[in-house]
């Protein structure tokens, strides 16, 4: 009941059973049973994680045998050193399957030379994904040569306007003519909210505008843009003008919001501000919305593949295509690392790594992967992967969670380990 529930649960059970039991004794039961349980452990295939008791400051590490799907051990911390230590006392692990921390690669290496370790599939295809978003977040918005934002941003709202219109007109017709709202949220890749709401309109009403406060560098847009004409264009000068003026934002702030008009200054260099900022091509707006598309978005969208995408995502994946030779690139690259996974062919992988390189992009020039390429391998030819350790990741969050945060590592410990 107390590896189940928990010491106080487990007391209030008990007392209507008529066990008379305190929180205290339960949990020190199942504290007694689990260091007896982990003392006949003796893995051979192990699923090696971190967990964070809170995230972005402290890390623990969780051992997982992936042959029985059980829980071998739970640390209170993240350290190759003591890893490194547990594998030692172990001697009969014969393969490691990690994620591409570094830190578990040393300690398998020093701690268990013999085992091999195994790269998980699923966060392979997850760094891709991170370093393909940031390649495009290299790429600008797009460059004027015009004035500063003002009328830049001004043109943005009415092209999204005219854009939202004809989306309302589209939505309105597809209902006159008798559609329902499911068939026209499928049609028009809306969503069924907004659908739901336009149709019960005759007209589009105009979108409010929230007033700027002090705290905006927006509110002194005037000053701004006057200063910025007459060749002033130090933000830290502006930023103490700003403040002069009642400006209660932050520099960082400020900082962001004239960078704008930093690249379009710089706008007619050649090679030194493409080194800098990145290509100059942006990122195309989405051609349903009209909205600009996120490095993020265009990212997840560069790695799945055709028959899983919608129509309205299949458009969006032609229109980056079409606007960004990378991005072209770099989702035939993608699409090859998929099908080497899913095909486990070792052969190929060093071909696409060969391809990779002669792409010229740097974020595909994975240096990273070829150091790690024993690993990478490995998980092409066999058939462990960390899924189940990534599953008991999510029990020891309920349970730490459920016990209000307040388990200690070894009563966290004692309820991970089976009973």
């Amino acid at each position: 009941m107390g590896h189940a529930a928990g010491g106080r649960p487990a007391e209030r059970i008990l007392s209507r059973l008529g066990v008379s039991a305190s929180d205290d004794t339960v949990v020190r039961h199942v504290k007694r049973r689990s260091a007896d349980r982990a003392a006949v452990n003796t893995p051979r295939v192990i699923g090696i994680d971190d967990w964070s008791w809170r995230k972005g400051q402290s890390y623990g590490t969780i051992v997982v045998d992936l042959e029985r799907r059980t829980v071998v051990d739970v640390l209170p911390d993240r350290s190759a050193v003591k890893v490194a230590a547990w594998l030692r006392e172990h001697p009969k692990v014969e393969i490691v399957g990690r994620d591409r921390h570094g830190l578990y690669a040393d300690a398998a290496r020093s701690g268990a030379p013999q085992a091999r370790q195994v790269a998980d599939r699923f966060h392979l295809l997850q760094n891709l994904r991170e370093r393909i978003e940031q390649q495009l977040g290299r790429l600008g918005r797009p460059l004027r040569a015009g004035g500063p934002a003002a009328a830049e941003a001004e043109d943005t709202r009415t092209g999204l306007h005219s854009v939202r219109e004809q989306l309302f007109a589209k939505v309105r017709a597809l209902y006159d003519a008798g559609r329902s709202a499911a068939t026209i949220t499928r049609e028009v890749g809306l969503s069924r909210k907004r659908v739901d709401r336009w149709v019960k309109l005759e007209a589009l009403p105009a979108r409010n505008t929230m007033a700027t406060t002090t705290s905006s560098p927006g509110h002194y847009l005037e000053h701004l843009t006057r200063r910025w004409q007459e060749g002033c264009t130090v933000v830290r000068e502006l930023f103490v003008e700003l403040k002069r003026l009642g400006y209660t934002g932050c520099y960082t702030h400020l900082a962001r919001f004239v960078a704008a008009w930093r690249r379009r200054h710089e706008c007619p260099g050649t090679g030194d501000a493409k080194r800098r900022h990145g290509s100059l091509v942006a990122l195309p707006r989405d051609p349903t919305t009209g909205r600009p598309i996120s490095p993020l978005t265009a990212a997840a969208l560069c790695i799945k593949p055709r028959p899983l995408l919608t129509a309205r995502q299949s458009a969006t994946v032609h229109a980056l295509k079409a606007a960004s030779p990378e991005f072209a690139t770099m989702r035939q690259l993608a699409m090859g690392f998929r099908g080497i996974l899913r095909g486990g062919d070792i052969k190929k992988l060093d071909g696409w790594l060969d391809d990779a390189r002669r792409s010229g992009i740097y974020g595909m020039q994975r240096r990273r992967l070829k150091r790690d390429r024993d690993a990478v391998r490995n998980a092409l030819a066999t058939r462990w992967t960390n899924g189940q350790t990534e599953g008991q990741i999510n029990r020891l969050k309920m349970l730490k969670r459920a016990m209000y945060g307040r388990a200690g590592p070894e009563l966290l410990r004692a309820r991970m380990l089976p009973l």
